[in-house]
């Protein structure tokens, strides 16, 4: 007689299905957690800032992170940071969908780029932050498909093009949606009532009414988005109107043109009248095309042909650009002055812009008005001790151009713009800030920049001279690199003493003269700025006896009355719990180059020495 099968309870059916199910998803435990997460380092590129990233020890360490970017729990990665480092290269899904307990991923502010990576692998997501990128191209409406768990998503700041996925309206736990700065097209889906908590997607191509679920918001969240109307925007059946800011523009085009004919026929008239000096005109010429590139508007001069104008910019040696590195491609004024040219700012010295040129070479251009005491020899001659140097944190000069009345300084492009934008531009914009490793990595490029500066300018009594935050300049690494450096000898000593940051030191306010050791005190006020995120500006408030209440006095006054309300260090910065001690023993040592006694302050290479022993954490 046959046996019947045996047939098991339901119940345990389907909970052998479940442990089945689990057990199918193990073998991906059986790579450890750091052999997955060096296969994803091998996709990416400019890897440098992962350098911890090694075999010498486990990613975590029960809740403590020994990899930079992590983030642990009960001994597993949960969370993936790796914000503003100059990665490149793929995000490898595979890879870190084999990380079970991954719940939050963090590339922002890094030079991915491409289409959207499909996330869908990584289903058990609840945050997902990708802004400051390149990437482009449409989102397919299933690239969540899933993700049932995702509370954040933050896309802002890349080149998205096509319609915002329906999708994202059906999501149950959708919290965050920031989508600024794209380029997308069409509606916006009406999201359920009360469950997004945050949204902007200002500045697309968006089109129609905006859903009353979302009215709530400011309209901050929604401008930029030319047919785009309802609450809080216009109203659907209002005429659009021209604001304010787009009047002010046409306005000053107006004025702006009208103001360049001005000077077009005024340089056309002095030619008339003086015929026999090519050379004056040319720099009139010049000086007007700077001017108007001041202004906004791209010089049209340099196109003119040497017969029409009756002289050759190219040949007249008084409009040439002298080089200081023989190996670089050559270009004179008239390229220049070409070249599409945008306003980076305007300084106390004049204007910087940059410059845009043929070969699609991006150079900046420095104009200083401020330097008519130096003669040509020496101006020449101080120029090229400049051009000799050569460092990884000090910014070459290209090149100059020397007139009497007109000086300009040529340097390359630096991508990231300064430490200043980074550090208070981007906290406006709502944008991350760098955290507490990649500010003391800067910390450390700006001192060794320093150090070199004093090896090899030694006969100047402050090498820089001028050293702050806008003066510090970041490449797609955040690697820093000084700018503006050793002026002091060749600017007009009036000028330098109101303006210059040297001339703000204790012992130039006290004996009226610079040191050695001036250097050291700028770096102090740079070091307590960088970690505070305070601006020094900020703090130049009349005190008792004349003197002022300057960042330093703030810093000390806190650390040593030890009021633990008050935030020293800043607030934005990402950081771990045993980053505090090597941050507190950083910001001493800035207190210490801040030393109003001249004899009780480091020299440079003793600060930098200290600096050095610094680490990320204890």
């Amino acid at each position: 007689m046959a046996r019947k099968p045996t047939v098991l309870p339901r119940a345990i059916v389907l909970t052998l299905a479940v442990l089945l199910q689990y057990y199918v998803a193990i073998p991906s435990l059986a790579e450890s957690e750091a052999e997955i997460l060096l296969k994803f380092k091998e996709s990416l590129e400019n890897t440098g800032a992962l350098s911890d990233w090694t075999n010498a020890k486990p990613p975590c360490n029960g809740d403590q992170e020994n990899w930079v970017g992590i983030f642990c729990e009960n001994g597993t990665v949960w969370g993936i940071q790796l914000q503003n480092m100059g990665l490149e290269g793929i995000i490898d899904i595979d890879a870190l969908s084999k990380l079970v307990y991954l719940r939050t991923i963090s590339f922002m502010g890094n030079n991915f780029d491409g289409p959207l990576p499909n996330l869908t692998r990584l289903s058990a997501l609840k945050s997902i932050y990708l802004s400051n990128n390149k990437f482009s191209g449409d989102i397919p409406a299933n690239v969540f498909s899933g993700m049932l768990s995702l509370k954040k998503l933050h896309l802002a700041n890349n080149k998205f093009t096509g319609q915002i996925p329906e999708a994202l309206a059906a999501w149950p736990r959708l919290k965050e949606l920031m989508l600024e700065n794209n380029d997308f097209v069409g509606e916006i889906p009406k999201f359920p009532q009360d469950r997004i908590k945050s949204i902007n997607v200002s500045h697309n191509e968006l089109v129609g009414e905006i859903p009353v679920s979302l009215s709530k918001f400011s309209a901050s969240a929604f401008e930029g988005n030319k047919y785009l109307c309802g609450a809080p925007l216009r109203s659907c059946d209002a005429p659009e109107q021209p604001s304010v800011g787009t009047i002010i523009i046409v306005a000053i085009v107006v004025t702006a043109a009208i103001a360049a004919l001005v000077v077009v026929v005024i340089i056309l008239r002095r030619r008339k009248q003086i015929p026999d000096q090519p050379s004056a005109a040319g720099a009139a010429g010049d000086a007007a095309d700077l001017n108007r590139i001041e202004q906004g508007q791209q010089s049209g001069s340099g196109s003119s042909s040497p017969e029409k104008s009756g002289h050759s910019k190219k040949s007249d040696p008084n409009v040439k650009i002298t080089f200081l590195n023989e190996e670089r491609d050559k270009f004179d004024m008239s390229d220049l002055l070409k070249a599409s040219a945008e306003i980076l700012g305007s300084g106390v010295f004049g204007s910087t812009y940059k410059a845009a040129l043929n070969d699609g070479e991006l150079m900046v251009v420095k104009r200083f008005r401020y330097m008519n005491n130096v003669n040509k020899e020496e101006f020449h001659e101080h120029m090229r001790r400049l051009g000799r140097l050569s460092h990884p944190n000090v910014l070459p000069v290209v090149g100059f151009y020397y007139r009497k009345e007109e000086k300009l300084l040529v340097t390359d492009y630096v991508e990231k713009v300064s430490l200043a934008v980074q550090l208070h531009g981007n906290r406006s914009k709502s944008r991350p800030c760098p955290d507490w490793p990649t500010r003391l990595r800067i910390v450390k490029g700006v001192a060794r920049g320093l150090l070199y500066l004093y090896n090899e300018l030694p006969s100047l009594t402050a090498p820089h001279g001028h050293l702050k935050s806008s003066n510090v300049l970041l490449d797609g690494s955040y690697t820093p690199l000084l700018t503006d450096y050793g002026l002091v000898p060749v600017v007009n000593p009036e000028y330098a003493q109101e303006h210059m940051i040297s001339y703000k030191s204790p012992e130039y306010k006290h004996s009226g003269r610079i040191t050695k050791k001036t250097d050291v005190w700028s770096l102090g006020v740079l070091i307590l700025e960088i970690l505070t995120g305070k601006f020094p500006s900020n703090f130049l408030q009349q005190g008792n006896g004349g003197d002022t209440a300057d960042i330093a006095s703030w810093v000390e006054s806190a650390v040593r009355g030890g009021d633990s309300s008050v935030e020293i260090f800043d607030a934005d910065m990402v950081r771990s719990e045993r980053s505090e001690g090597e941050m507190m023993k950083l910001l001493k040592l800035g207190l210490n180059c801040c030393e109003t006694d001249v004899e009780l302050r480091p020299d440079m290479k003793e600060a930098v020495e200290k600096i050095e022993d610094v680490q990320e954490e204890e």
